[in-house]
């Protein structure tokens, strides 16, 4: 599965998931730009975004989008935080259709 990762998560975190192709925003250059136009530019090339931005189904309707939404609801963005969530985000990945969303949350 292609995946990019927003600019909020690690770029490290992409060393975790090699069984999928992984990019991030700031490697294909889309730094600052917002959410809607954001996800229609990774819509013509990844099949998932992941993303920490917790109001991001809030400002999108993620439901009509061409490809999957995984938000990681964490207490940081902070690689080590969000490495217990691997597992659960290889196993979403597993079954995640185009258009589905996802929230992964942390252990408290």
């Amino acid at each position: 599965m292609r995946l990019l990762l927003d600019e909020c998560v690690p770029a490290r975190l992409g060393r975790s998931l090699s069984s999928h192709s992984v990019s991030t925003v700031v490697s294909e250059g889309w730094s600052g730009i917002k959410n809607g136009k954001l996800l229609a530019l990774a819509a013509e090339s990844f099949d998932a975004f992941v993303t920490v931005d917790k109001n991001l189904p809030y400002q999108q309707n993620t439901a009509v989008l061409p490809l999957a939404v995984i938000v990681l609801d964490s207490t940081s963005n902070e690689l080590s935080v969000l490495l217990p969530l691997v597992p659960a985000l290889e196993q979403a990945l597993g079954s995640l259709q185009r258009g589905g969303y996802v929230v992964i949350k942390a252990q408290r």
